[in-house]
């Protein structure tokens, strides 16, 4: 069955296009193409590409690492929600153990399918770092890279990992990068203490980009220009950024507009406490409290955030003043290249899945389809 959407602007890998309308069939995107002469009514405002959370630690109550069955079916629902198609459920530092059943649940979910947001694969977020910018994660279960481990979690995760951080001055961590790159494996580097000479040459060995830009690692200094330096001004890498406007400065936000727009990955790093009233939650197994939308440990350290992808492009629209169609493309098209994906998802194009959402003028949530069917909110 032909379905067509019509719209005031769409939104392309090229621009905006006025009054143009989508036909997809079977879930796929088959034209793109104006609106016939003589049809007044449009179904939408803006039709754009569906957002892509590339690194979710939870919400809605409930964290990735929890073992209740209907986890990550209640977070694809949350995710779903803010106008996200596809999304990795991200890992924390842990016992080995738990991190391995982790990913055995986010395989089955990813193979499986279900409701809401469609699972990619997971995220590891731990246990390869180091002390001094360790964030949430224990620092007494941080682990040293061995390939042979790492082979292990690829396959317990059924080869459905697709994404490791971790810190570039451990010991192995160049090896470890282009071992897991030859497995098809991105490698974001962060919680870490690594200078400018270390991030440079885990790009060199094939590592991606930073996790969550600036939190975590070393800071931009005019004689230690640190990893922030490293990625703000190395072209290979992608840039994760949580645009809360808690976690990155506004300022420090258009800094990365300024350098790397193009490389720009609007994420949420969310935890538990996302979409929920201020209180007490937990991440990493320790206590932390929520007040006024953000999340601290006991020693006021940020654990996580609350952030949501259409909240996020939002932001960057407010608080540095680039284009919308640049803020939704970050959101988007590039994760979706980050991922390796860009050729199925990410935007709108013939070929392409449709994943669509539909936004009003300000840029807020009104509908979202995913694969052609229409979610309610």
């Amino acid at each position: 069955m032909t379905q067509l959407l019509r719209a005031r602007r769409l939104l392309t890998e090229q621009g905006w296009l006025d009054d143009h309308q989508l036909r997809i069939e079977d879930g796929i995107i088959t034209a793109i193409e104006p609106v016939p002469t003589g049809v007044m009514s449009r179904d939408v405002e803006l039709l754009c590409p569906a957002y892509i959370d590339t690194h979710v630690h939870g919400g809605a109550g409930v964290d990735v690492m929890d073992e209740a069955p209907d986890t990550l079916d209640k977070l694809a629902m949350h995710k779903a929600r803010e106008g996200v198609a596809s999304w990795l459920p991200t890992t924390v530092t842990a016992p080995l153990k738990d991190i391995h059943r982790a990913l055995q649940r986010i395989a089955r979910r990813c193979h499986s399918g279900g409701p809401g947001a469609q699972v990619l694969g997971s995220y590891l977020e731990g246990p390869y770092f180091t002390p001094q910018n360790k964030g949430a994660h224990p620092p007494e279960l941080f682990r040293e890279l061995a390939l042979s481990e790492l082979d292990a979690l690829i396959a317990i995760s059924e080869q459905t990992l697709r994404v490791v951080a971790l810190a570039p001055e451990k010991t192995g961590a160049l090896q470890a990068i282009h071992h897991l790159k030859q497995q098809n494996v991105r490698v974001m580097l962060g919680h870490s203490a690594a200078t400018w000479e270390q991030t440079r040459a885990a790009f060199d060995a094939g590592a991606d980009g930073l996790v969550h830009c600036y939190n975590g690692m070393t800071g931009l200094h005019h004689r230690e220009p640190g990893m922030v330096g490293a990625g703000l001004t190395d072209p290979r890498a992608w840039l994760e950024l949580i645009a809360d406007g808690h976690h990155v400065h506004p300022a420090a936000m258009k800094l990365c507009c300024c350098c790397a727009q193009d490389r720009v990955v609007l994420i949420t790093d969310a935890m538990q406490a996302a979409g929920m009233p201020d209180g007490r939650y937990t991440l990493c197994g320790d206590e932390v409290e929520m007040s006024g939308g953000i999340v601290r440990t006991a020693s006021g350290g940020l654990a996580g955030s609350t952030l949501s992808v259409d909240a996020a492009v939002r932001n960057m629209v407010e608080l540095t003043g680039i284009a919308p169609e640049t803020a939704i493309h970050m959101a988007s098209l590039h994760p979706a290249r980050l991922l390796g994906i860009e050729k199925r998802q990410g935007s709108l194009e013939t070929g392409k899945r449709a994943d669509i959402i539909a936004l009003d003028s300000g840029l807020h949530m009104q509908q979202i389809w995913i694969q052609g069917q229409a979610l309610p909110l």
